[in-house]
This record gives C-alpha cells, structure tokens and sequence, in this order.
C-alpha cells in the first residue's frame, strides 16, 4: 500500500466537510443542465452494470446514476439490500447473488460500480468473483485508507459495528492490493468525507485513477464523473484503454 506523509493522513478540511450537503445540493440543481452532452457519452455494446450505494444510503441515491446509465443501452441494477449499514451478513449474502442474477440474465460479466464504501464492496466482489466481473469503478472509496483519520465517515461505520458479519474484518493493507480485473477509481480533492489520497492507488496496466470537482455526496450526479463511467463502460471487455476526456471536455478533469 502506498504510504503518505504525515500531512495527508487527516481527514479533509472541516470547511469541504460542512459544505457537503450544500455542494451535493447544488450538483443535483445543475445535473439536468448537462443531459445534452452528457447524452452524447460514448455507449459500447450494453452489457450489465451492479451499482451498490455508499454507507447509510439505499438504492434512491444511485438512482440518477442508474436512470443515466440505461439511457445509454445498460442493463443497470441497484442492489436491492436496503440501506447499506456496512458488512451485515445479509449485504454480504445478497451483492454476490444479485452478482450472478444479473450475469445471468445479461449472458456476461457484469460491470461493478461502487461509490464510496459501496466500492469497497465493489472490489472485494472482484476478488471473490473475478469471472462474473467484466471491471470495477470506485466513486470516492477509501480503499487506501491508510488511517481512520483520513475519513468523516468512520465514526459511523465504527458505531454500527455490533451489525457487522463477525468474519469481515479484512486489513486495510489488504482492501488496497489490486484486484484481478480493470479498475477505474474516480476521486475529487474537494471530497469532504473522505481524503482524496485515500481513494487512489498507483497506476498500472489495469488501474487508474481519474480526478473530478465534486463533493462526496455529488459523485452520483456530477457530469464529469458521469462521463467518465459511461466512457469505462463503452471499453471492450477483451481491451482496458486509458481514459481521454475529449477535447472540449478537459477542463472537467483536472491532472494530478
């Protein structure tokens, strides 16, 4: 796992934290102003997309997501297990059958979108899973975590703890190895929940790491990371090419 100095393991700024809810509102405000060229992302051939929430929320904030995503030919499912209050053994249970209900009904591997711990879940699915998985993109996730001060969200997870399947207790050492399929781990350093760092790990052939401007609470509605996913989804399954926002478009996508 990649170590950082002693700077970045904090959590984000207090003022990126307090304005989060207000950012994620004003992001829903502005996302049906984006519908036209977001409308023109590229598609691929369809094939079947999981997406799996963020902790305390339920399938209704990934719904824009999922709306956006069948738009553009996708057999898109929310995970249907209710809130997502952490590694429960019926969460546990439940992500890798509809794992195979929807590889099933797709006749293919099925993409896994995760935003925040939802992608935790997300890459732990592809290691479990990799032949069911065509690839995994995280939407702010700390799976890098390098210490609990680095996340806001700690404190709750933490406190839902006696809710937790007694056998799901990976290190963080180990949520950080890479997984066995392509991954696409989109971060925003104007994050309030979670530090950026936390949510990247070092390129490689089949990893890399795709910068936005949003809050946490906005990666579900925000058109750059919108574009991203519908540009990841398009990839042919057999070919993992490095994202290249178009030209008009790079200004969305900040370097480094």
């Amino acid at each position: 796992m990649t170590r950082y100095d002693d700077a970045a393991v904090r959590a984000p700024a207090m003022s990126l934290y307090l304005t989060e809810p207000v950012r994620g509102a004003l992001q829903m405000g502005a996302f049906p102003l984006a519908a036209p060229w977001l409308a023109r992302a590229p598609r691929g051939e369809g094939h079947g997309v999981l997406v799996l929430p963020g902790l305390l929320a339920t399938d209704t904030s990934t719904r824009p997501l999922r709306r956006y995503l069948r738009g553009l030919g996708h057999t898109v499912w929310g995970w249907r297990l209710g809130r997502n209050l952490g590694p429960t053994q019926d969460i546990l249970d439940g992500m890798p059958r509809a794992l195979d209900l929807l590889a099933e009904r797709t006749g293919s591997p099925v993409s896994v979108i995760g935003w925040s711990l939802g992608g935790i879940y997300a890459r732990e699915l592809a290691r479990a899973h990799p032949a069911a998985i065509r690839q995994v993109i995280t939407l702010g996730t700390p799976f890098a975590l390098a210490d609990p001060k680095q996340s806001r969200a700690h404190a709750a997870f933490r406190s839902r703890a006696h809710l937790h399947a007694p056998g799901w207790t990976p290190s963080w050492n180990k949520l950080a190895q890479p997984v066995p399929v392509p991954s696409t781990a989109v971060y925003s350093k104007r994050d309030g929940i979670v530090h950026w760092r936390s949510c990247i790990a070092p390129p490689s052939e089949t990893h890399e790491n795709v910068q936005v401007r949003c809050a946490h609470l906005g990666f579900g509605v925000d058109p750059a990371t919108l574009w991203v996913v519908a540009d990841r989804l398009a990839q042919p399954a057999e070919r993992h090419a490095p994202f290249r926002p178009p030209t008009l478009l790079r200004p969305l996508f900040p370097a480094g």
